[in-house]
């Protein structure tokens, strides 16, 4: 039986953030590069928590920080390959930050958001 491996997102942004570091010579700005850990599943009081903290749902994964073209920065909502769907909120939250003049993207898998970087940052 041969199955296809498909990635989990956390292993898709692991390995978006190895390539960050790994290319910070040649693009210095992505040591300003972060996640922002909203999603995932936690325990009632946990999520009440960090809801009452600020965590909102829908926020994008990954911020770059970094003016360009016009852009304040960027926001990505990273999806895993296959099977990522893009959430009602997540709609909702990279539509305004787009309203703010912040590049938002959704990307499906680390290259794609690999590539979406690189030419935000004017490289190849």
């Amino acid at each position: 039986m041969n199955k296809t491996f498909i990635s989990t997102e956390s292993e898709e942004q692991q390995a978006l953030f190895q390539w960050a570091r790994l290319n910070e010579k040649n693009y210095p700005e992505l040591r300003l590069m972060y996640h922002i850990p909203n999603g995932g599943l936690r325990n009632k009081s946990v999520a009440v928590r960090l809801t009452a903290e600020g965590v909102r749902r829908g926020v994008p994964d990954i911020c770059l920080p970094v003016a360009r073209s016009g852009y304040h920065g960027m926001y990505i909502e990273l999806k895993r390959r296959k099977g990522g769907i893009v959430s009602k909120e997540q709609t909702e939250w990279l539509e305004l930050l787009a309203a703010q003049n912040y590049l938002s993207l959704v990307c499906y898998g680390w290259d794609e958001a690999r590539e979406a970087i690189k030419d935000y940052l004017g490289g190849t």
